[in-house]
């Protein structure tokens, strides 16, 4: 170590402990930040207290509520955990409540690729049904059942009732996911009021994370609800919402969907859940393992005299457009009504929605059918969609090219309008010469929007396609969800906590192919479009940083489609600039010309109408210059 080298050393190491020294707090400082410490533990230990005191006090009044609904036998009984299950779903229900308490969708590995995927568990689900009885309100949560029939799929749950009667839940799971529950009062017409024929429904969830990606499966979470006539709308996925959607509306709701990105638990009613109901979404913070609180609140049809039972059905499974639409043929509600339950699954706008249904999903469904890898299987979609687009790339690209082999006599023709004055002029004669060509500058413009329904349509149907989920390809080995190259503890402004290796290709591909289509357009541009084109050069660079602080969140799968579509199209307009032989398109459209000019009558209207106003400005030009010389 040299003398320099030493003194720099001793340098930066007094500058760090002068600076230690001069940012260290004084005592006073100290002593005022130990005495907020203390009150701040202080105030966190009181908080405890309250929360555990009424916490007591709850189990208090459900201690109190369950001695007013039931003899103290019936009350005092130990809860039992009854187990339904296939070999899809494993349903645990326990006797204390009478409901559903943990639901494992069999086939799916959870966040951790372990275990089955446990949709929820213990109190992160509560449900409950309440009856309004002339001397006490019945809340079936307080209640104790006792188990009959017991099998692998079915079970009958019986609770007395002080004053006579019994609340009945007859449950059976079928062989997929629907779990049915016929729910009758037996005895205890006389406990309700003569006019009494609506059940309370109260249905809470702590809604799980599932994926890696919080913020991603956070925007495909959402209460979804279901109109009686069709349609469905739901709970905006950003934000705190609470909502009475029958307020405004003549239809009634007929099934509430607790959904995530791709398992969800259905509540469907054989009837509807009036027009009163209440629903609301809360979001949970990132690092929760939560995404959202949801709740519904609504009522359906009861009988008190338990003659007819009210028929109600849940799933709880998986996301899947085919599954969902096998399960509207399943239910027992489906000789009655449409339960439209695939549209559970969001596909986009109508067009957008078309194209996933009788498309997309067709052949996703037939190519995952042979076995082949996820990786691969998006693909052959990216090149089957190329194919069916390449005749409106192609006539894109040439209406690019025609302009590009005219812009010389373009320059030429227009270059006496040099002026500003004299722009309208100059794009009148422009205008004259692509009309004299047979040359449109928007033909090249309409093929393109065609395309964009289709990459919206997969900009909308990968992140629901849970085929994805927990498939690697790759680098990637997962999907369903981000690809990072690197991951940090902290979450930064737009960016997050990670870095995705699918996002960085899709958006330097961005940034490559429009470097090459802006050098293409340019060849073409004349006067100002050549001054707007810098602008709009400089916008085209600045989108793919745009869509890396949208991407990255985003699953690697749509970040991989986009890529190899971006290259693709890429080599596809590098491979028709290669075989356009420009000398043989410029002998083309000059015999073109001529063929117009010969046969005016070939000339569309608005060919003869620019070809007036050409007149027009020309005879302007020359009064102008007339003037000038006087």
């Amino acid at each position: 170590m040299d003398k320099n080298t030493l003194t720099g050393f001793i340098l930066i190491a007094l500058v760090l402990i002068g600076f230690s020294w001069y940012t260290k707090p004084s005592d006073e400082e100290i002593a005022a930040k130990m005495k907020q410490d203390s009150i701040a533990a202080v105030k966190a230990e009181e908080a405890k207290n309250r929360a555990d005191a009424a916490k007591t006090a709850k189990a208090s009044e459900q201690a109190k509520a369950a001695a007013m609904l039931q003899d103290s036998a019936a009350a005092s009984a130990k809860a039992e955990n009854i187990v339904l299950k296939n070999d899809k779903v494993e349903l645990t229900l326990s006797t204390k409540g009478g409901t559903v308490q943990k639901a494992v969708i069999k086939g799916y590995k959870d966040m951790e690729n372990k275990g089955d995927v446990v949709l929820f568990d213990k109190d992160e689900q509560q449900l409950s049904y309440m009856l309004a009885a002339k001397t006490v309100n019945i809340n079936t949560a307080d209640l104790v059942f006792a188990a009959s029939n017991k099998s692998d799929s079915t079970v009958t749950l019986t609770a007395s009732v002080n004053g006579g009667g019994k609340i009945v839940f007859d449950y059976s799971l079928n062989n997929n996911y629907l779990l049915g529950l016929s729910l009758k009062a037996e005895g205890m017409s006389g406990q309700f009021a003569p006019d009494y024929k609506k059940l309370s429904i109260n249905w809470k969830d702590h809604l799980r994370q599932q994926e890696r990606g919080f913020t991603f499966e956070n925007r495909y979470s959402n209460l979804t609800y279901h109109y009686t006539e069709g349609g469905t709308d739901k709970l905006s996925e950003a934000g705190n919402y609470t909502d009475e959607p029958q307020d405004d509306e003549d239809e009634t709701i007929d099934w509430i969907a607790f959904k995530n990105q791709f398992f969800s638990a259905v509540m469907i009613t054989g009837t509807d859940f009036g027009k009163d109901g209440k629903f609301t979404s809360l979001c949970e913070d990132k690092g929760s393992k939560y995404l959202k609180n949801y709740e519904a609140s609504v009522k359906t049809d009861f009988d008190p005299t338990g003659a007819k039972p009210t028929e109600l059905e849940f799933y709880y499974g998986p996301n899947d457009f085919r599954l969902l639409k096998d399960m509207n043929d399943e239910s027992k509600f489906a000789e009655a009504k449409d339960l439209e339950l695939h549209k559970l699954i969001y596909l986009g706008w109508p067009l957008v929605r078309l194209i996933n249904r009788w498309f997309t999903i067709y052949v996703f469904d037939w190519l995952t059918s042979m076995g082949i890898p996820m990786g691969i299987v998006i693909l052959i979609i990216t090149l089957l969609l190329k194919l069916i687009t390449f005749p409106m790339v192609k006539k894109s690209y040439m209406s690019s090219a025609k302009m590009r082999v005219l812009k010389p006599k373009l320059d030429e023709a227009t270059k006496k309008y040099d002026k500003p004055e004299d722009a309208m002029m100059k794009q009148q004669a422009m205008m004259q010469m692509y009309q004299e060509y047979g040359v449109s500058p928007l033909s090249g413009c309409l093929p393109m929007l065609i395309q964009m329904p289709i990459w919206i349509a997969m900009f909308n149907f990968v992140p629901n396609a849970i085929q994805l989920r927990r498939e690697s390809f790759l680098w990637m080995d997962d999907l369903s969800t981000y690809d990072p190259i690197i991951e940090w503890g902290t979450n930064i402004w737009l960016i997050g906590d990670h870095l995705s290796l699918t996002c960085i290709l899709f958006c330097v591909g961005n940034l490559l192919y429009s470097w090459m289509t802006m050098r293409q357009q340019k060849d073409q541009m004349v006067g100002q479009q050549a001054d707007q084109m810098k602008m709009m050069q400089w916008m085209m660079m600045l989108m793919p940083l745009m869509f890396f602080f949208m991407f990255n969140d985003y699953s690697s799968g749509l970040n991989f489609y986009y890529f190899i579509s971006l290259f693709f199209s890429a080599a596809i307009m590098w491979t028709l600039r290669k075989t356009t032989n420009d000398a043989k398109l410029l002998a083309y459209l000059e015999a073109r010309k001529a063929e117009r000019k010969a046969n005016p009558q070939k000339m569309s209207g608005m060919a003869k109408r620019l070809a007036e106003l050409q007149k027009q400005a020309e005879e302007m030009q020359r009064q102008k210059e007339n003037g000038w010389k006087k």
